[in-house]
């Protein structure tokens, strides 16, 4: 096969980075254009375009503005918790921004200064976020929620001068306080900010504290408009504490520069995405996605961005996703395939999105987790559209891999999340570092340099990042997760390294045996761990959830689960218990908490991690189990 697009760029970017790179830089309006490719960053990553100047909030918005796309819609806020909605256009998502920011200069914040965000997703959590960026300051988005001990280590880590929240937050049809809890995490610090700003939401009236607290709208229409700040392409522009941290957390750096280029190319090279289209990321602000692809790269490119409070079920029902894209005209939808899951199981045969116009809907991308083959075949078969994996981490803000469907589409194969992205040179390497050949499993690791838009680091701890991600194989970035290129140059990622049990001596994938294990009918979600065994070392144990209406008895899809591993893989893989449970426990983001199941399984004691969603199934799945299990 002669070179192809995808080709075309892919060694370009391979052979000349900085060429490359800074032919893409050239899209975007800098203050300053830079000479520079890449060069080593202070924080222990690299850091792109370091003589350039640009402001990320300013190329969102005003930019925006100037280019005619002032009445366009910016940001719509669809709140089914609320039953509000709410649109804002680039000239009104500007104004507010500059307000906020002035606001943030009376309340002494500057360039390089840090500002925590505690937010639920209402507009000024993304109003917040810019307003920060305008400034050249930099936001510390902490999800919405978390427990005042875990917030308490981030505004230690981070040191804010000014905290951003409100008085509520709102779960499906439950309010939770958020100011108690910011109150309690300030008690907590050992560092005090200058200032908190509240806004009051109607659901909870916060109780505000003389000379701290200060009312957000009140203090924003008061504010006198700030201009954007021109900053260093690789000033950082936030830090993003990974979920799951306990311990000291580790902050993810991010560049002003480097993201900007970035999140302007993936929209057009990953998501296929034009200007003035509208574009959904189903997810929170308070993770990686909701910086990326609710906030930055869609307002960068010009389009809108949808800011969704409610959930895929029960707010009011499994068909809440379809009527938003029905509403809203989403061109491309962006969410986690437990999202999915979680429709497909309380409708199966899709007769709620039946009731929906979906005609303005061209592509579905999932990412998050591995995207299971029963997923995307329901969703191929009930939307005739796309369905498209990918696959990324909060460390590199945007896809290591994808169907890069703006310069080629490849066909899509289930279980892979197709092609390395141009500016990723993916490696599978051995225990010794030696590559792989193709449909050999070993680790997914990334050649140096890594392209723009990736960590410059660890804040503070430049030394947690080299031994974290750079010294295991020199040369390249360890990403942690394992899998596979198969002989089409298609990569399939299996789950994180320590996702691969060892049963008598034979390694197995624990994403293998999920996928059989989720293509049973009756099966609505999964999870497959290695739990201890004397004789065998480790033994596989799934923990499967149903689909609603199942006409089976757990007792008889448990046997038919483990007939089905025997006849797919073979008596080696010795999985002989299949355990039905009523959920699964996940975090906030909907990652399956595999290792605290490993540890609850082998009577370890658990500690009930920040990020879970729901701490009492842990509980229930213990007594199912038995100790030991």
């Amino acid at each position: 096969m002669g070179s192809t697009r995808y080709q075309e760029h892919f060694d370009r970017a391979a052979s000349d980075p900085d060429g490359y790179w800074l032919g893409q830089a050239a899209r975007i309006a800098w203050f300053r254009a830079p000479t520079q490719g890449h060069s080593s960053s202070e924080q222990g990553g690299q850091q792109w375009f370091a003589d350039g100047e640009l402001n990320t909030a300013w190329l969102a918005l005003d930019a925006q503005v100037e280019a005619g796309r002032g009445e366009q819609p910016a940001l719509v806020y669809d709140s089914p918790v609320t039953g509000v909605q709410q649109t804002l256009t680039f000239a009104e998502l500007t104004d507010r921004v500059a307000r906020m920011a002035g606001a943030l200069v009376g309340l002494g914040v500057t360039r390089g200064d840090r500002v925590v965000i505690y937010m639920p997703m209402v507009p000024e959590a993304v109003i917040g976020m810019l307003a920060c960026a305008r400034l050249g300051a930099i936001h510390s988005v902490v999800f919405g929620g978390f427990a005042p001990h875990e917030l308490a280590i981030r505004i230690d880590d981070a040191r804010p001068k000014v905290v951003l929240s409100a008085s509520c937050g709102i779960e499906v049809e439950r309010v939770i306080a958020y100011k108690p809890m910011l109150d309690a995490a300030l008690a907590q610090s050992h560092h005090t900010p200058h200032a908190t700003v509240i806004l009051q939401r109607r659901q909870a009236q916060a109780e505000m504290v003389s000379g701290r607290d200060h009312d957000w709208l009140e203090l924003e229409a008061a504010a006198t408009p700030a201009d954007a700040v021109p900053v260093r392409a690789n000033d950082p522009l936030y830090i993003l504490y990974t979920s799951g941290t306990t311990g000291k957390p580790k902050g993810v750096v991010r560049d002003h520069g480097g993201h900007a280029v970035a999140m302007h190319y993936s929209m057009e090279v990953v998501y296929g995405m034009q200007p003035g289209e509208v574009f959904w990321a189903a997810s929170d602000v308070g993770w990686v996605v909701g910086h990326s692809y609710i906030v930055y790269a869609p307002l960068l490119y010009g389009c809108t961005t949808i800011l969704y409070e409610g959930k895929p079920v029960r707010t009011p029902d499994a068909g809440a996703f379809w009527r938003v894209i029905s509403e809203h005209g989403v061109n491309v939808m962006f969410t986690a395939p437990t999202a999915f899951r979680a429709i497909k199981k309380e409708d199966p045969e899709g007769l709620l999105m039946a009731q929906y116009d979906l005609s303005s809907l061209k592509r579905l991308f999932l990412a998050g987790e591995r995207l299971d083959p029963p997923t995307y075949e329901w969703l191929k078969q009930r939307t005739g559209l796309p369905v498209i994996d990918h696959w990324w981490q909060t460390e590199t803000g945007w896809a290591i891999a994808c169907n890069p469907v703006g310069l080629q589409t490849f066909p899509e194969k289930p279980g892979s999340a197709t092609k390395p992205t141009p500016g990723f040179q993916i490696e599978i390497l051995d225990t010794a570092g030696n590559p792989c050949p193709p449909a050999e499993q070993g680790a997914v690791c990334v050649r140096q340099p890594l392209p723009p838009g990736c960590l410059l680091g660890v804040w503070g701890n430049p030394e947690r990042f080299r031994a974290g991600y750079l010294n295991t194989y020199p040369g390249y970035y360890l990403s942690g997760d394992g899998g596979y290129l198969d002989d089409d140059g298609d990569l399939f990622v299996m789950g994180r390294m320590d996702d691969v049990i060892n049963v008598a001596g034979h390694r197995l994938s624990t994403g293998e045996l999920e996928e059989i294990v989720a293509s049973h009918p009756a099966v609505a979600e999964c999870a497959v761990f290695g739990i201890a065994d004397e004789l065998k070392g480790q033994l596989p144990l799934g923990l499967v959830v149903l689909k609603d209406g199942c006409a089976q008895s757990a007792e008889e899809v448990s046997a038919e689960l483990v007939a089905l591993v025997r006849e797919q893989v073979g008596a080696v893989a010795c999985f002989r218990r299949a355990v039905v449970v009523q959920r699964l426990p996940k975090t906030r983001s909907g990652k399956i908490l595999r290792r605290t199941l490993r540890d609850l399984a082998d009577g370890r004691d658990v500690t009930v991690p920040s990020t879970i969603d729901d701490p009492v199934i842990l509980d229930e799945i213990r007594s199912m189990l038995g100790a030991g299990g």
